[in-house]
């Protein structure tokens, strides 16, 4: 058994299946979103709109996309968050 990291091609060669499976479900997802409705048109839908960026970001070769993509998804930080919201007038 190895005890030193796998190369890029052995990774590729373990996780290939894994992978091609989870892009298919992907674009099956995407396929019944824009078949769903044909009057109905999600361009302008704001998850359809984070959905389309992150697959540019997953396509980009220029950074980390793991990181980027949680970024992506997440809110940003807000240092007050844990202080309580004021009370609104009713």
């Amino acid at each position: 058994m190895k005890s030193y990291p796998l190369s890029a091609e052995e990774i590729l060669d373990q996780t290939f299946l894994e992978i091609r499976a989870k892009i298919l479900e992907v674009a099956a997802a995407f396929d019944r979103i824009e078949r769903a409705d044909a009057s109905q048109n999600v361009d302008t839908h704001p998850q359809w709109q984070q959905l389309q960026s992150a697959v540019r970001i997953v396509h980009d070769v220029s950074g980390n996309r793991a990181e980027q993509i949680q970024l992506h998804f997440s809110d940003p930080y807000d240092a007050k968050w844990d202080r309580p919201k004021p009370a609104t007038a009713t």
